[in-house]
């Protein structure tokens, strides 16, 4: 019995995947200089403007504390620390500093958390956490000191939170941009992949082997006739007659 050959199943094409992307050692040293830049910035302005010029150095400690966050590392919490740098420089030191740095760094340190834990849509959740202590405290701080009043000054508050939006919102717009050059990379690399990847080879079914026929037996025809009497092989009956009576 002859067998036929079982063709052979397709495989199962593996799907593409390229792999998380790469990051640029140029990038990477970019980024790390970018922070400290900032953050020697901010040393400096602390350490360099005037004390009695107040609101312009909340609002620098607070837009280059979360502007030196997108850099990653911790260059968010080495300039929210940065602000008690006039603590150890006494002619740096205001009475309003002392209030702004444990209200604003508490904010602050708050802020850089609840940011960490996510992506851009965090964000909205950061800045409240940032907003609302201030605002709480400089509606009701009076009730628990009344010598507590520069919370609620208004260039106090006002300072405070257009460096806290204004910063955010960058950080905003550039994830939603990093977001947007990761995902057409991952296009990119899924593309070259699938350029790069053989053709798959499609299986060829074997064709069927042909039935064998059982053999026929040969039919032998026998014509039975019958045998002529001994010594009589050839003779008319005639002779055959002559023969007997003579």
């Amino acid at each position: 019995m002859t067998g036929t050959a079982s063709p052979t199943r397709p495989k199962r094409r593996a799907r593409l995947n390229p792999g998380p992307a790469r990051v640029s050692p140029v990038w990477t040293v970019l980024r790390l200089l970018g922070g400290w830049v900032t953050v020697a910035a901010l040393a400096y302005l602390l350490w360099t403007w005037p004390p009695a010029d107040w609101s312009m150095r909340l609002l620098f400690w607070v837009g280059l504390t979360i502007l030196a966050d997108e850099f990653g590392g911790w260059f968010g919490y080495l300039g929210a620390v940065l602000g008690g740098l006039p603590f150890f420089v006494p002619e740096l030191l205001t009475p309003q500093w002392t209030v702004i740095v444990p209200l604003v760094g508490g904010a602050l340190l708050a802020l850089l958390l609840v940011k960490h834990s996510g992506g851009a849509f965090v964000l909205p959740f950061a800045a409240a956490v940032f907003a609302l202590p201030l605002l709480a405290v400089g509606r009701y701080g009076t009730k628990l000191d009344p010598e507590l009043t520069l919370p609620g000054n208004a260039t106090f508050q006002r300072t405070a939170l257009t460096a806290m939006l204004a910063a955010l919102a960058f950080s905003f717009v550039r994830q939603l941009v990093g977001v947007a050059w990761r995902y057409a990379a991952r296009r990119r690399a899924r593309r070259a992949a699938l350029a790069a990847a053989p053709a798959p080879v499609l299986p060829v079914a074997a064709a069927p082997a042909p039935a064998p026929t059982a053999p026929t037996a040969a039919t032998q025809v026998i014509t039975a006739t019958a045998a002529p009497e001994e010594g009589q092989v050839g003779l008319p009956s005639s002779h055959r007659e002559s023969g007997r009576h003579g």
